[in-house]
């Protein structure tokens, strides 16, 4: 599908400027627009950009994507270790293959701070965030060093 095109003339007519006015927007970068020959060519696209109109929207196909980053306080180095490899474990099993979860942990020794990044689907987002609650507000000693047999 090709986008239209449109001539310097039909730009200023469309926009109520003078022709002069519209080769300098392009002259400036103000407006992109292709050189073919010795005439300029704009798309729609770039003169949407231009007005500041909204390219026409494209239909949802039902992929949506949320981002989470939660902030642990608190955790020493070994706890934040199990921590990471709890939700990394469960991020990359029971969830669909073709959209993973990617899950990012980073832990600050001096602050005793321990930060997750989740970005994924909304559903296995949530279960994830889930997990990670039960876990921080049971009673298993994960925080503490003490790590119970289950």
């Amino acid at each position: 599908m090709t986008e239209e095109m449109y001539s310097v003339e039909q730009v200023a007519d469309r926009l109520n400027l003078h022709v002069r006015t519209v080769r300098g927007y392009i002259r400036s970068g103000r407006l992109r627009a292709v050189r073919i020959g010795k005439q300029y060519r704009i798309a729609a696209s770039d003169l949407d950009a231009l007005t500041g109109q909204a390219p026409a929207a494209t239909p949802l196909r039902g992929q949506a994507e949320v981002s989470s980053i939660v902030q642990i306080d608190g955790v020493d180095r070994a706890a934040a270790d199990r921590l990471g490899t709890l939700v990394l474990t469960s991020a990359n099993t029971a969830h669909d293959q073709a959209h993973p979860l990617r899950v990012q942990t980073v832990h600050d020794e001096e602050r005793q701070r321990m930060k997750i990044i989740i970005l994924g689907d909304p559903a296995a987002t949530a279960e994830l965030l889930h997990l990670l609650d039960a876990v921080l507000t049971a009673d298993n000693g994960l925080l503490n060093r003490e790590v119970r047999d289950v």
